[in-house]
């Protein structure tokens, strides 16, 4: 009986984990290779140094700086074959601002990039965007993708400190 109890037990967990993922994997694996999804950010990351883990401390609900929560808001990059739109929040150490403070952050369009694809043995997706037309500054995402729809981006360039994005892959809107 305790044997049944478990095994049951088992299987409305694996159940219910599979219930919460965001896509299954066709559907990651077609939107992957078709290039045409939208990366929807939920938490930052920024890279730890004392100066940012005191102000992030400071801020409301803060626990303990490390984590930014971005749940609610409208932060993602939309991927498709011929562009990349990027529209995300920065929080680290910026070594050249902008004049206009509302180009802060990494919002940029780019009709000029490079895009590498590459699937483990797990298949987990890894893909480099590397942006050449940028104006401000050019940037490198890396975005690591699990079978579900989880991914994590990882946004780097010369003039900020990396920041880390957790979210997940969102299919495009259909056209009516």
């Amino acid at each position: 009986m305790k044997r049944l109890n478990l095994i049951l037990s088992l299987g409305f967990l694996v159940l219910g984990i599979q219930s919460f993922a965001q896509t299954d994997k066709e559907t990651t694996a077609k939107i992957v290779a078709d290039k045409n999804y939208t990366f929807v950010a939920n938490t930052a990351l920024p890279m730890s140094n004392n100066d940012i883990s005191r102000v992030l401390a400071m801020m409301p609900g803060s626990q303990s700086g490390s984590a930014i929560n971005l749940t609610g808001s409208q932060y993602d990059v939309k991927v498709t074959k011929d562009s990349i739109v990027a529209y995300l929040p920065y929080f680290g150490r910026s070594f050249s601002a902008p004049m206009d403070p509302t180009q802060g952050g990494i919002r940029f369009t780019s009709k000029d990039f490079t895009y590498t694809e590459s699937k483990n043995k797990k298949g987990l997706y890894t893909i480099q965007i590397n942006t050449k037309d940028v104006k401000r500054e050019n940037y490198r995402f890396t975005i690591n993708i699990s079978t579900n729809g989880y991914a994590s981006l990882t946004a780097s360039s010369v003039n900020k400190q990396p920041i880390v994005f957790n979210g997940y892959l969102d299919e495009p809107k259909k056209k009516d």
